[in-house]
């Protein structure tokens, strides 16, 4: 509960878990009928990367600050890119609840947790004027079981981005992970997972398949060869029922990120079939 996204929102990960969030709400809009999506772990939904946290970390520069906003934006990251300028960049970056709630229809609603009772005070805050979005200061692993499946909705998705501050984060991720399956067959899973070497994303996997899941798309993104296990060389979105066509989406977007967020070369994007549908 130490954990403060404050301290790294805006950096090349939220702009990988956050682009391809963004392309799988695109999908749940093209069909009229409401869903619901269960944000885990939210955070407190915008960002001032010029506070004290932001600036203390300097982690936006890397990502974010990146992309200038007076230019246009690759075709792959315009709508993306979009929401963020819109949102107040490049002085303020939008956490995931702002970014659903910014594309929200009249049908459709949002369900944040967040267990560190500053961030979800300021949460709520933010919130207070959207009926459609309601704010638990909760366990986010344990929500899953409280919201799922949506009071009725049939469609929908969970996302899943822990701190990964526990030594069995990986363990919990892939229970949570099956967990979200069971209880809500025609959810779509999205969860987030840092890459500092491979073995323990390999072990992610195995887990995975021998819990029996099917359909899982491994999406990553590497600033470097995973070599060095004291950095966050990469990181991962694993989705679990992915959307048609979001496979060749997500490729688009990741290749678009990948010069301008490891300018030296050394980057990759690379997309996996985990499990087959």
């Amino acid at each position: 509960m130490n954990y403060r996204h404050a301290y790294h929102a805006g950096n090349f990960a939220d702009m990988m878990k956050h682009g391809l969030m963004l392309l799988i709400l695109r999908h749940l809009m093209r069909k009229p009928a409401g869903f619901q999506v269960l944000d885990t772990h939210s955070g407190c939904g915008l960002y001032d990367l010029t506070a004290t946290e932001s600036e203390k970390t300097g982690e936006w520069r890397d990502g974010i600050g990146r992309f200038p906003h007076t230019v246009e934006a690759p075709e792959a990251l315009a709508d993306y890119l979009g929401l963020i300028a819109q949102a107040g960049a490049p002085h303020f970056y939008p956490g995931s609840p702002s970014l659903v709630a910014s594309v929200l229809r009249p049908q459709d609603r949002l369900v944040c947790c967040e267990l560190h009772p500053e961030d979800a005070r300021i949460l709520r805050r933010n919130f207070r004027d959207r009926d459609q979005v309601a704010v638990h200061e909760r366990d986010g692993y344990a929500a899953l079981k409280a919201f799922l499946p949506p009071r009725d909705l049939k469609r929908g998705l969970v996302l899943i981005d822990p701190p990964f501050e526990q030594i069995d984060e990986f363990d919990k991720l892939a229970e949570a992970i099956a967990t979200s399956r069971r209880l809500f067959p025609m959810g779509i899973v999205a969860a987030w997972y840092p890459i500092k070497h491979r073995a323990p994303v390999r072990r992610f996997h195995d887990r995975l398949r021998d819990l029996g899941l099917r359909d899982l798309l491994d999406c990553s993104l590497l600033l470097r060869q995973p070599t060095d296990p004291t950095r966050l060389n990469g990181c991962g979105v694993l989705v679990a029922g992915p959307p048609y066509q979001f496979e060749d989406e997500a490729r688009s977007l990741l290749e678009a990120l990948v010069p301008v967020l490891a300018p030296d070369g050394e980057g990759q994007a690379l997309i996996t079939r985990v499990a087959e549908e």
